[in-house]
């Protein structure tokens, strides 16, 4: 799922080139004009990210533009609250992989975890997980719960609904709710999955290289975030002040 991270995560283990590949850049306002998406896109080219995550009309464009870059092209489905019909995500998934998409991150339906409807929530995964995974196997489904929203118990339910459906992630936010990532949910989340199987990315409200370190260390290994440029740079900088002394 991109590149290995070292055992011991620190400052010290960690290089520029790793952290730009934890990260999943996110063009995801509601306002973003085509060239901001477009420049968005050389950004991750330049940096080297993971992927970038755009918004579903953004697709086609996104995966022109990063083609044979090493860069993947994500986006989102159901996107913010997941409220759609399972129906409507399932196309939606299978509309943007025919676009060039080979990363979802889903958003589980929030009210009906809520009301203890384990098996739709559970069911709903499942689907739009084996919809994308039919049409290309090697898509990576990843599943936000947005927790600043539920419970921690209802939290460790959405953990065992996404390992049991054969998603890939666990995604703590969308970014566009009441929180983002906390260490606490990541940590949370990391015990109540199995990390053969599944992985976890922290989202909301990381934008400064030491909290993107913390979160890696409670257990991510993929971050969203915007503020990719100032976090790798940072990174240089640190690294370039440790190794002139």
């Amino acid at each position: 799922m991109g590149m290995q991270l070292p055992a011991n995560i620190s400052l010290e283990t960690l290089t520029p080139e790793a952290v730009a590949k934890t990260i999943d850049h996110a063009l995801l306002k509601p306002d973003m004009t085509i060239d901001e998406v477009v420049a968005g896109c050389q950004l991750c080219l330049r940096y080297q990210t993971a992927s970038v995550c755009v918004k579903p009309c953004d697709v086609k464009l996104a995966a022109k533009v990063l083609q044979n870059s090493g860069v993947l092209v994500g986006t989102v489905i159901g996107f913010p609250h997941g409220n759609a019909p399972t129906t409507v995500k399932v196309f939606e998934a299978e509309q943007v992989i025919a676009d060039g998409a080979v990363e979802l991150d889903m958003v589980l339906n929030i009210g009906h975890l809520k009301s203890g409807r384990l098996d739709e929530v559970r069911e709903e995964i499942r689907s739009v997980t084996q919809a994308a995974k039919s049409k290309l196997p090697t898509c990576c489904v990843k599943v936000i719960f947005e927790c600043s929203l539920l419970t921690d118990d209802e939290k460790i339910l959405a953990c065992r609904a996404t390992e049991e459906a054969g998603a890939d992630y666990v995604k703590t936010s969308s970014g566009f709710s009441t929180g983002g990532a906390t260490v606490a949910d990541l940590r949370l989340m990391r015990a109540h999955t199995s990390p053969e199987t599944v992985h976890v990315k922290a989202s909301g409200g990381i934008r400064t290289l030491d909290y993107l370190i913390e979160c890696l260390q409670a257990g991510a290994d993929r971050i969203g975030a915007s503020a990719t440029a100032e976090i790798v740079d940072e990174m240089r900088a640190r690294k370039a002040a440790t190794e002139s002394h």
